[in-house]
């Protein structure tokens, strides 16, 4: 499966983006498709999941972030709102379509990812 991230770019704070990420495999709604982020200094985070109509996010993005897919176009989308300086990272879609739910939140545990975009927020 590969995996090509776009949408990435610079923003102000409190502005929004939306990053798109594009699946070439037959069977899209079988994986479960998740974004994470790396910021410098840090350890690679999970940022949302999507699988089986659930969604799942990390607590410092609730309310201002919203994963989805749509599966005629296999494709997943994290739309950003509210952005802050401290979501300065590259972003990087990841699938895998024999998680469970318990694993969603580990980079470690996907088997396919993107090359990653940047997303850079100035205050």
């Amino acid at each position: 499966v590969q995996l090509e991230e776009s949408g990435g770019g610079l923003a102000q704070a409190r502005a929004s983006l939306r990053l798109s990420c594009v699946a070439s495999t037959p069977t899209f709604s079988r994986y479960a498709m998740s974004w994470f982020r790396h910021r410098a200094g840090k350890e690679r985070e999970f940022v949302a999941a999507s699988r089986r109509g659930n969604t799942h996010y990390a607590d410092c993005v609730k309310g201002r972030f919203t994963i989805s897919r749509d599966s005629a176009k296999n494709t997943v989308y994290l739309q950003m709102n509210s952005l802050k300086p401290e979501d300065t990272a590259v972003y990087y879609c990841a699938a895998d379509s024999s998680l469970i739910t318990s694993k969603l939140k580990n980079p470690s545990a996907y088997d396919y990812w993107g090359q990653g975009t940047q997303v850079t927020v100035s205050s």
